[in-house]
């Protein structure tokens, strides 16, 4: 996508070879700034941080940690830990530890030698792989909202509701839920996207009104509850949202407050959709709301908020008094029985088990071989 005219990707390798270049996503909207990650504690740091984040954009971060890893010292031990404090960063996002157990199946069998190497070329790999797979997922989705401008009348805009950021900024490039959306605009249809501001952090207001503006696409940024407001009064068409893991048979792990949009979609008749890069699929896991980790944050991401004053400076301030207990829960499960439709790289499937197991074979055929 661009940022001021130029393309840009959201993690890229310096020109030095050895130095991981990434967006500081915790400055935006305000400030764009960059940050250089160059060793394994950094890239550790950026996404504990949430320097960088969305499940496909940490998957590819955790690769290139481990290259940054092999760089500074090969031997099996660091590999080892390496691999151990890079998928402790985040417990919730599986591709988190889909794309650091491709990375260890390449390094564990070779010399200490030929590791740093080997790591570089996985972990490009990984990146170029994403921006393919999210390139297939527009190209799915694009169908779905092509669907439904043909029934409107000319000029009427498709609204899309999207909840917290699965753009660009959370992948290697183009998005998931954002994907079709970027794909819709370039191809001339009137869409118009209203953007959940996404509390507790906020990346929808900060993440997705950012760079769908720079995009030039249609949006308006609305308060968590407001969905179900527009739901009822025939102002959404569709919600289309990204996912940090879906269960075997269809469950999705996102953003706290998704399940919510999603039960409001279902009462209103509105589709609701999951667009995900086949990684984020967890074949290993059934039951979403028992078997997933939910992670819980710092209460300071409840407590303060961060914003622009009126004479340029970027402040943070308390919003809730003090001494006042918080609980920060990360994600939520949104049940399979809610879900429309998942759009992936092979297609728009039934949240079923049947289905998955269809589109992706190749993957259960790997988890029983492993078992």
């Amino acid at each position: 996508m661009k940022v001021g005219g130029k393309a840009m990707r959201s993690i890229w390798v310096e020109s030095d070879g050895v130095t991981v270049g990434v967006i500081d996503q915790t400055r935006l909207p305000h400030a764009f700034e960059t940050v250089k990650l160059v060793s394994m504690d950094d890239a550790a740091h950026a996404i504990r941080s949430m320097i960088l984040r969305g499940a496909p954009l940490i998957g590819a971060a955790a690769a290139y940690g481990m290259a940054l890893a092999m760089h500074a010292d090969a031997t099996d031990r660091n590999l080892k830990n390496a691999y151990a404090t890079l998928i402790a960063t985040r417990p919730t996002a599986i591709n988190l530890k889909w794309a650091l157990d491709e990375v260890m199946a390449v390094l564990r069998p070779l010399a200490p030698s030929q590791r740093e190497a080997a790591a570089w070329r996985r972990a490009a790999e990984i990146s170029e792989e994403d921006v393919a797979i999210n390139k297939s997922i527009g190209a799915h989705g694009l169908k779905l909202i092509a669907a439904i401008a043909a029934g409107k009348k000319r000029g009427e805009r498709v609204n899309i509701l999207t909840h917290c950021n699965a753009g660009w900024l959370a992948t290697v490039d183009f998005g998931t839920a954002t994907a079709p959306i970027y794909l819709a605009h370039d191809a001339g249809l009137p869409i118009h996207v209203f953007v959940d501001e996404t509390r507790p952090r906020n990346q929808g207001a900060s993440l997705t009104a950012w760079e769908l503006g720079r995009h030039g696409v249609a949006h308006t940024v609305i308060a968590d509850n407001t969905g179900g407001h527009l739901m009822q009064h025939k102002m959404v068409d569709l919600v289309i949202v990204g996912t940090d893991r879906v269960t075997a048979q269809g469950d999705v792990c996102n953003k706290i407050g998704t399940y919510l949009k999603a039960l409001a979609a279902h009462d209103n008749g509105v589709p609701f959709y999951v667009a995900l890069p086949s990684p984020t699929i967890d074949f290993t896991v059934s039951d979403g709301v028992a078997e997933i980790p939910i992670e819980e944050r710092d209460a300071a991401e409840m407590t303060s908020v961060s914003g622009l004053t009126a004479d340029g400076r970027i402040e943070t301030v308390l919003i809730v008094p003090e001494g006042s207990p918080v609980a920060n829960y990360a994600f939520d499960v949104t049940p399979a029985r809610l879900v429309t439709g998942l759009i992936t790289e092979r297609g728009v499937h039934a949240p079923t088990r049947a289905a998955l197991a269809a589109a992706f074979p190749e993957r259960v055929a790997a988890l029983r071989a492993a078992e």
